[in-house]
């Protein structure tokens, strides 16, 4: 993944066909780090529009009100351009995950250091509170410098940082997609003894500290070392966000390995500055330049704008909050 699920919009759909409306642009780009003034300006017009990646001439309308959007979740590397404009986003109810990796600027080259960022996500933290504010520690690779050793002790650290400031961490191992092993040809797959051994310690150093390790696209056999392998993006991680309980719609998990409620994403793929070497997200360094320098902040689409022929499709939008009054 572009490890964490950098932004996602949780918006509400049509109840009575179950289909599925979240929007996770953390899948493709991290927004709060790069497009942290396109977004504000989205909030600000009501509307945002979106390019399908395989039909690019098919462009949804998604608005971006309170009374449709149930909760805006965001995951990314780097909160702080996002942190001066937070009123902008006092109307909508939020949820966040920042990835904090021990991974210097050779794997990581435009992340800012850890330390600044376990600073950034405990103010951010303090804004939302806690129960909105979620860690992600991903994706788990090892070689000669990043050992396992060095995982549980980098771990550890984090997890003293950053006790009660949130209640959860989530961890994966890195998955070798073809970008990936073409952008990092030296990464090796981690070993099922490795999970193990790292999931086990993992979740005896987060109990020490009152964080709760979910391993997020790893099947279930984690389960009996401690894990919560139910997912990180649940419809429970947003209901304790909203403090409502949600009437999601019934349908099948849209991935087999996790409950998360995953569906269409506002950003767009090769637009993500960190250059992270095991992103997936990324083909290769000039296509995202090329498309970074298309970025204009002031219009609907991430990248370039609307040409003409293009039909824009709006979305169809009802809130999933239960309406009924309830002691959650």
């Amino acid at each position: 993944m572009l490890y964490g699920f950098r932004s996602t919009v949780l918006i509400s759909a049509r109840r009575k066909c179950g289909e599925l409306m979240i929007i996770n642009t953390g899948m493709r780009t991290d927004i709060p780090a790069f497009y942290s003034e396109w977004f504000l300006n989205r909030i600000r017009a009501g509307y945002v529009l979106v390019r399908n990646p395989y039909r690019p001439d098919w462009v949804t309308r998604y608005a971006l009100d309170p009374d449709v959007v149930d909760c805006i979740a965001f995951c990314t590397k780097n909160p702080a351009p996002m942190l001066m404009h937070m009123d902008a986003l006092s109307a909508f109810h939020q949820y966040w995950f920042v990835t904090i990796t021990p991974y210097g600027k050779e794997i990581e080259p435009n992340v800012p250091p850890k330390e600044t960022v376990m600073q950034d996500f405990i103010r951010l933290s303090q804004i939302v509170g806690i129960d909105c504010a979620g860690w992600r520690y991903d994706p788990i690779f090892l070689d000669s410098t990043y050992t396992p050793q060095r995982h549980l002790s980098d771990f550890a650290q984090m997890c003293r940082t950053l006790a009660g400031y949130t209640r959860v961490c989530v961890i994966s191992f890195i998955d070798l997609y073809e970008k990936v092993k073409r952008n990092f040809p030296e990464v090796r797959p981690v070993t099922d003894p490795e999970r193990i051994f790292l999931c086990r310690n993992f979740v005896e150093i987060g109990r020490r500290y009152g964080i709760a390790v979910r391993a997020c696209g790893e099947g279930t056999d984690l389960t009996e070392y401690g894990a919560d392998c139910a997912g990180c993006m649940t419809q429970q991680t947003f209901e304790a966000a909203v403090g409502r309980h949600l009437d999601v719609p019934k349908t099948k998990p849209q991935r087999t390995e996790c409950a998360c409620i995953l569906g269409s994403d506002i950003g767009a793929y090769d637009t993500c500055g960190h250059f992270c070497k095991y992103c997936y997200a990324n083909t290769d360094r000039e296509n995202v330049r090329r498309n970074m320098q298309m970025h204009d902040p002031e219009s609907p689409l991430l990248t370039g704008h609307l040409q003409e022929g293009e039909v824009i499709h709006p979305a169809k939008q009802e809130s999933w909050l239960d309406q009924q009054l309830t002691l959650f």
